[in-house]
């Protein structure tokens, strides 16, 4: 018992310990590539924040947000958790400690990922940049990433089904 605990223990201290890269790759809107100073590239998915997905209304729009905030900088980041694609979910900070979700979502382009963080802070932002119409809330019916991808998978197994 005491052994699983350390290692619990152990596990949680480096998920959550901070480390410096260069950002070398935007993915898209809350996804980067972040090169270590081991040489290594680690795939990074934003913690709180959910943007448009590529093909859906701003999803370019968030990207080039991203890319303008943080390509090409040494950014600090701290784990918090692996998604189930593998990647690491992290927060990010870059320019004299900004924290890259919360300016996505200040200036419109992304959504707070109110399942996976309980910072109210960033739903006050949101709200902010919804009631002045920035970014994506300049469409009074913006669809969340999640809706848009519920639509896209009940459309493809719409299509299966019709193909049987």
């Amino acid at each position: 018992m005491k052994k699983n605990l350390l290692i619990l223990f152990v596990f949680s201290v480096l998920i959550s310990s901070q480390t410096t890269g260069k950002i070398i790759k935007v993915k898209d809107g809350d996804t980067v590539v972040v090169l270590l100073s081991d040489s290594t590239q680690e795939t990074l998915r934003l913690a709180e924040v959910d943007c448009p997905e590529k093909g859906q209304a701003f999803g370019k729009n968030a990207k080039q947000f991203t890319s303008d905030a943080v390509f090409g900088k040494a950014v600090t980041f701290y784990r918090t958790a692996k998604d189930r694609y593998q990647r690491t979910v992290a927060k990010i900070f870059y320019d004299h400690n900004k924290y890259l979700s919360e300016e996505i979502i200040k200036a419109g382009f992304g959504w707070w990922y109110f399942k996976a963080s309980k910072n109210l802070n960033l739903q006050k932002l949101q709200d902010s940049a919804k009631e002045n119409r920035l970014g994506l809330w300049t469409d009074k019916n913006a669809v969340s990433p999640w809706e848009y991808r519920k639509s896209r998978r009940k459309k493809n197994m719409d299509n299966k089904s019709k193909a049987l």
